[in-house]
């Protein structure tokens, strides 16, 4: 390729393992501490000047992290001390797609160690304005994801709030609504439990359920893919199961069972593996079993955690033990009108998101190979 030079990769950028921190030092404050697998927190302390771009070296191997302040990274980590003269968005870029895993040195624990990566062969762009116009390209949609993400994270407060004040403070534009004496609630409003207002789908054991072909795959959905998504390591599963165990972007999930969580998923058509519930319902708007969901989940992660088992969980006697006050047919046509366009923006964005994520990590390794040259 023109421009671009056959090098190793400790001629490109010099890696440094990160730094100790005992944990009664990692204080809140203002610095993000980078571990093996992404921001663990914020310290009041500094190691290294940003931007900075760091890796797992220890526990998580093929993560990349780009930290645009000053961080410290954790010595479960390996930072980039050197970019001699690299552009360094690029060299975040461009290490996504180097083979960490590869270099595993841990028997039982997964290690990097910074002598065995940095003579692996690799290949570059020379040219600086080269690289800075391929980062910009990319971030470009970083960018836009990063607006999306931000703009969610202030809907779902807005709406949270609104439907918390609504539903569990009866409170409405600042003045609290008449509640009865009897049912502490407003007159006309009933109680039900989480289970009744909606229906709580368990997922399948879907190893019994193998792709039969290569077309005739979905990826399975297991709490790993709640946040991670559909990555490599995704299982795959037949398309031949009953339609209702299909998930697809919108669909609200929550894991009963180890970590437990419910989301909005935003990852296109998936199966629904066991410890999963897929959560719907014919009686009641979508938010409004979302958010009462979240609202008892400090509820259900408390009974998790008191199980003696290896594997905190919730049983469905509990859905029916999470009350709901569930407003009169008025109401809840006024709140959904309110609370509905919002939680509706927010899976919009959720679907963006994902859209401009495969783009990019479709346009990522071809600019990375040099397939797709950039106009300098």
């Amino acid at each position: 390729m023109n421009n671009w030079k056959e090098t190793t990769l400790g001629e490109v950028v010099e890696f440094q393992r990160g730094f100790d921190l005992p944990v009664q030092n990692r204080t809140h404050g203002e610095y993000p501490l980078i571990v093996s697998n992404g921001i663990e927190g914020f310290v009041n302390e500094y190691k290294v000047n940003g931007p900075g771009v760091i890796t797992g070296r220890s526990g998580t191997l093929g993560k990349v992290f780009f930290v645009k302040e000053n961080y410290w990274p954790l010595n479960t980590t390996l930072w980039i001390k050197d970019f001699k003269g690299n552009d360094e968005r690029f060299i975040y870029y461009w290490l996504l797609n180097f083979p960490f895993e590869k270099f595993n040195a841990g028997s039982g624990v997964p290690t990097l160690n910074r002598n065995h990566i940095h003579p692996a062969p690799v290949t570059i762009p020379e040219s600086i304005k080269e690289q800075k116009v391929i980062a910009a390209n990319l971030s470009s949609f970083d960018d836009k994801i990063e607006l999306l993400r931000r703009q969610n994270k202030t809907l779902g407060s807005i709406a949270r709030t609104i439907f918390k004040e609504w539903f569990v403070n009866f409170t409405v534009n600042g003045q609290k609504l008449k509640v009865n004496s009897k049912t502490g609630m407003p007159d006309g409003w009933t109680q039900k439990g989480l289970g009744e207002i909606a229906d709580f789908l368990n997922g399948l054991a879907l190893q019994k359920y193998p792709p039969k072909n290569e077309t005739d795959v979905l990826p399975v959905i297991k709490i790993r893919e709640l946040k991670a998504g559909i990555t490599e390591q995704t299982d795959k599963a037949s398309k031949q199961i009953d339609p209702e165990y299909i998930v697809d972007n919108g669909d609200v999930i929550f894991s009963w069972s180890g970590s437990l969580d419910v989301v909005l998923w935003c990852y296109g058509k998936g199966a629904l593996n066991q410890h999963l519930f897929k959560v719907t319902s014919k009686k009641c708007p979508k938010w409004f079993y979302y958010y009462w969901t979240i609202e008892h989940l400090p509820f259900f992660k408390s009974i998790a955690k008191a199980k003696a088992t290896t594997m905190g969980h919730i049983q469905r006697h509990h859905l029916a033990e999470a009350l709901v006050a569930i407003p009169d047919d008025d109401f809840m046509a006024f709140a959904d009108g309110k609370i509905k366009p919002i939680f509706e923006h927010i899976i919009l964005n959720n679907s963006q998101i994902q859209t401009l994520s495969n783009l990019r990590d479709a346009l990522l390794p071809k600019l990375m190979k040099g397939e797709i040259r950039v106009k300098l």
